[in-house]
């Protein structure tokens, strides 16, 4: 009885893992989501790293997730279609060299920008 209990417990996190995982959109860079956050009324984009890059970091760092990416608008600017947006990349299982234990490695930036890629000409 207790490994069927197991089983559907296991069975629900995937599915809700699945669930969160199919609402992110697959990007090789995280330009695509940084102008979508700029675009989106929440101010908010989420997405999960793609492409041979990705493996090469889950590879080498033996990630047991995708790299995800949450990208939010931290202030909008005067100037039109810029922001002050946080992005975080993200992975769970993640081995660095001298850690006893796999974790989640988290990687927070703040970056100015806007649609056309260039920082703003004003910071107000």
């Amino acid at each position: 009885m207790k490994l069927c209990r197991v089983l559907a417990l296991a069975v629900a996190l995937c599915e809700v893992g699945s669930a969160h995982a199919q609402h992110r959109l697959a990007v090789r860079d995280a330009k695509q989501l940084l102008i979508a956050a700029l675009d989106a009324p929440s101010g908010q984009a989420q997405g999960v790293l793609a492409g041979e890059v990705a493996e090469a970091i889950t590879q080498r760092f033996q990630g047991t997730t995708p790299i995800y990416i949450d990208v939010s608008t931290e202030r909008r600017y005067a100037q039109a279609g810029c922001s002050r947006l946080k992005v975080s990349f993200w992975q769970d299982g993640v081995q660095l060299p001298g850690t006893p234990s796999p974790r989640r490695q988290t990687i927070d930036f703040g970056i100015d920008f806007c649609r056309d890629g260039r920082p703003p000409k004003s910071l107000l």
